[in-house]
């Protein structure tokens, strides 16, 4: 486990731009050191601004795209290309507009594809991915992710690990169907808790005055059953990335000075 590490930007785009600035590094100096690298997505308004700071970025064209792997933290279970999944957003900030390997974009089932209306049976295929990509270095059932990124909602929630709710409990499985969810749609897929903690590195993201209390419980020492962001977390780094609204009810203690 990685103690949280913070960085407090002056507003949502600052941090999507060096966010993103941040990212390119970390892809390419993995595929410097190990020839491919691999990353975690996540959707909502501040992954998908990262991603659409990305796409801008000068420096994109560093990352050779070709030897990226793409997984996903959660998805709306929802047909494919509908507008509410994360990858149909991806597409739409990023991903269309660089040449990926498409076998190595791993998209989440969706609800009209092979596994109907069985979210379980979904659930499991991304498992037997995610355990097919793992080598024996990575020590598990999924491989050692260079970067999993996760948006904080407001409840505190990660990927689609709700307070309370069974899918924030598991500890056997790497991915979930998840039924009943708070906010819509009620039917989802997720990585869980053991399956975000293989990353080697975390960042949390949130931006925003509505994500304020969300980052003050989760970082005041509160139970991952309670606060499942407080449960997400690197095995050699957890980094919290936020703007000034999202960290106004922190200690300044907590965090360094803001970026100019």
């Amino acid at each position: 486990m990685s103690t949280p590490q913070l960085v407090v930007h002056r507003d949502k785009q600052l941090m999507a731009q060096a966010a993103a600035a941040r990212l390119i590094t970390k892809i390419v100096d993995a595929q410097a050191s190990r020839g491919t690298a691999s990353v975690v997505l996540t959707g909502g308004r501040n992954g998908n601004g990262l991603l659409a700071a990305l796409a801008g970025a000068p420096a994109r064209d560093a990352i050779d795209w070709s030897r990226l792997d793409l997984w996903w933290g959660d998805e709306r279970y929802l047909p494919e290309g509908d507008p509410e999944r994360n990858v149909t957003q991806a597409r739409e900030a990023l991903l269309d507009a660089v040449p990926l390997d498409p076998g190595r974009v791993h998209a989440m089932p969706a609800s009209d594809g092979p596994y109907g209306k069985d979210v379980e049976a979904a659930a499991e295929a991304y498992a037997v991915q995610l355990a097919e990509a793992a080598g024996p270095e990575n020590h598990g059932s999924v491989p050692a992710f260079d970067v999993l990124m996760l948006g904080v909602g407001p409840d505190t929630h990660v990927a689609s690990l709700f307070p309370e709710l069974p899918a924030v409990r598991e500890t056997e499985r790497t991915v979930v169907g998840v039924h009943g969810a708070p906010k819509p749609p009620p039917t989802r897929i997720s990585l869980t808790l053991p399956a975000i903690r293989a990353a080697r590195e975390v960042w949390l993201l949130a931006a925003g005055e509505d994500k304020a209390q969300a980052a003050a419980i989760a970082l005041s020492g509160a139970g991952e059953i309670q606060a499942p962001a407080a449960g997400a977390y690197g095995r050699s780094r957890t980094l919290w990335l936020l703007d000034a609204a999202a960290a106004a009810q922190l200690p300044r203690s907590m965090y360094p000075p803001a970026s100019p």
